[in-house]
């Protein structure tokens, strides 16, 4: 897919790749071999009918093919810039085994892309009201796809956004460079043309509980509020001017604009040496988020190896593109800072990997006398994220794990309390969008019935 040059685009924060045209789509979409058992189907957590799609695009339709991802998938713009389709649905395609996949993900896009930009947006037809009230807690993409299936069913909905803007993580989390604010934008508007209502500023846990709800004409509750809590390492001079966690670095970047300060008047701080600690996508979006920032220097430390990073391959090629630097097999120990309590360095130490650990990943340990320091005077943490507790701390009846996030039954999102379902990154911990989005679908499909056999 063409793509913005890398000395363009580190001052600017415009999307990185252009996207198929419309010859490029088609070509593309010619190689799918239109399998008579489509693994790339199984490998959807949303079930989207790819080999149809793909063929419609294949075939010039572009608006059908559209149509058709809607059928399982109302966020088809979004999935298509931030899936990992690398290894979902495209590890399973065929082509894969001997050469590259066909590019689901980026023809998804085309298709979405090309149907909002012609205008011709089609709402699908809606059930009569069934007379039953559903609540949906958090507007990420398990809150989202929750809301759109269900509306679909003849439910009314209304999702309550603790933010001023819904969107969940895709407003907050999601660097404008990869995920357009515009285009969350305009599907979240398709939801309320489909009928889903929205209520802003709304903190379930504190302004109303999930009891309140109830009591408010709700009959069933999906609760999708993320994984929103920022972890720290624990280290000495975390406390620093300077030191961010991700979620606050990237907020005031992507939610609040910080990068049009003063035009925005939230502003962060810009560096010129900036560490960003992690090895996942959110690390990555952080450094390249920094390096856009400040044009000068931005190195990850990752306490594992290249091999090992959770990041997207995509994701870590355009940010060494970008000329952000890597410490491999490397940790903070601590952050020292002068005396008005301003970060100057970061103490580091060498790591080396011994046995597999629970996720399967060789474990990291620290090399004695290893320590070195170098300076820095903007460090981002990134190295994963707690659920939001304020949900469960007000509904005790809702089970928790030992980490805090619901506790569900897989095949259902049931959880403890009755008519009360969970899914997203509070359930799972940290995950990604599509795998929310799959819960979410799962949990409205299961509303859905509990509604049907529920007594007046």
């Amino acid at each position: 897919m063409p793509e913005q040059d890398p000395l363009e685009r580190i001052r600017n924060f415009q999307e990185v790749p252009y996207g198929y045209t419309e010859e490029l789509a088609m070509k593309e979409a010619f190689r799918c071999l239109q399998c008579k058992d489509p693994k790339c189907v199984a490998g959807c957590p949303v079930n989207i009918d790819i080999p149809w799609f793909v063929r419609l695009i294949s075939e010039g339709k572009f608006i059908e093919a559209a149509w058709k991802i809607k059928e399982t998938n109302l966020l088809p713009s979004v999935c298509g810039r931030v899936c990992r389709q690398e290894d979902q649905c495209e590890k399973r395609c065929i082509r894969a085994k001997k050469g590259q996949a066909v590019a689901i993900g980026a023809l998804e896009r085309f298709a979405a892309d090309y149907e909002r930009e012609k205008g011709d947006l089609a709402v699908p037809e809606i059930p009569a009201w069934t007379g039953r009230k559903v609540a949906v807690v958090g507007s990420g993409p398990a809150g989202l796809t929750a809301a759109g299936d269900l509306v679909k069913k003849g439910h009314r909905v209304t999702i309550f956004e603790a933010l001023h803007v819904p969107g969940g993580v895709l407003m907050y989390g999601i660097p404008e460079f990869r995920l357009p604010k515009r285009i969350v934008a305009a599907e979240i508007a398709y939801l309320k043309r489909m009928g889903v209502d929205f209520e802003l500023n709304a903190v379930i846990g504190k302004l109303f509980t999930i009891d309140d709800l109830f009591g408010e004409g709700y009959e069933a509750v999906f609760v999708g509020t993320g994984a929103g809590l920022p972890i720290f390492m624990g280290i000495p001079g975390e406390n620093l001017i300077g030191v961010y966690s991700s979620n606050e670095y990237l907020t005031r970047v992507n939610l609040m604009r910080a990068y049009q300060f003063p035009e925005c008047d939230t502003p962060v701080l810009r560096g010129r040496k900036v560490v960003v600690v992690g090895g996942g996508n959110t690390a990555l979006d952080a450094s390249r988020t920094a390096r856009r920032l400040c044009h000068v220097d931005v190195t990850v430390v990752y306490r594992r190896s290249r091999e090992e990073m959770p990041a997207r391959k995509e994701e870590i090629q355009h940010a060494e593109e970008e000329g952000v630097k890597f410490l491999f097999l490397t940790s903070p120990t601590r952050y020292i800072g002068d005396r008005d309590g301003r970060l100057m360095k970061a103490e580091l130490v060498k790591m080396e990997l011994s046995e597999p650990d629970h996720s399967g990943r060789r474990r990291p340990i620290p090399v004695a006398g290893s320590a070195f320091q170098i300076d820095a005077d903007v460090v981002i943490i990134a190295v994963g994220n707690l659920i939001n507790p304020l949900v469960p701390r007000t509904s005790p009846d809702i089970e928790v794990s030992s980490c805090g996030n619901i506790v569900v039954e897989p095949a259902t999102e049931k959880t403890s309390k009755k008519g009360v379902f969970a899914g997203g990154d509070i359930v799972r911990g940290g995950a990604t969008v599509i795998l929310a989005m799959g819960d979410g679908r799962r949990a409205a499909n299961n509303i859905h019935e509990y509604l049907k056999n529920r007594n007046w």
